[in-house]
């Protein structure tokens, strides 16, 4: 009995982080959201621009790592996001991401291998940081 709990609860961990979107150093994705986690993702230019009810998600080597989101969707949301670096992950700070397709831009010091995003939750239209 213990062993099956202990499965069900590794598929759980393992189902929730797999559908979170991981974006590599250099990459851009365009992206949906189902049920708060980024659904539909392809890689894309970095200069393509999303389409209504897409958000673009950019990760840069820039003094450490930085990342844009741009949403082109009527919703605002809040979302979870990741440091990848060296197989481990860190948690990051994120700002709101706001309802309009003007971008966010966050950067941390740290350098990263990747940022995984997800866990995103509609807000109000104010957003914090």
């Amino acid at each position: 009995m213990k062993l099956l709990l202990a499965a069900v609860l590794v598929a759980a961990a393992s189902a929730a982080q797999a559908s979170a979107l991981t974006v590599r150093t250099g990459e851009a994705w365009l992206f949906t959201i189902d049920n708060g986690e980024p659904a539909n993702a392809r890689k894309a230019d970095s200069s393509a621009k999303p389409a209504r009810g897409q958000l673009m998600i950019s990760v840069r080597s820039l003094m450490g790592t930085a990342m844009i989101v741009t949403n082109n969707s009527p919703v605002a949301y809040t979302f979870r996001a990741e440091l990848l670096r060296g197989g481990k992950a860190e948690a990051a700070r994120a700002c709101t991401l706001p309802a309009k397709p003007t971008p966010i831009f966050e950067q941390w010091p740290q350098k990263a291998d990747a940022v995984r995003i997800g866990d995103f939750k509609p807000t109000g239209p104010g957003g914090n940081c």
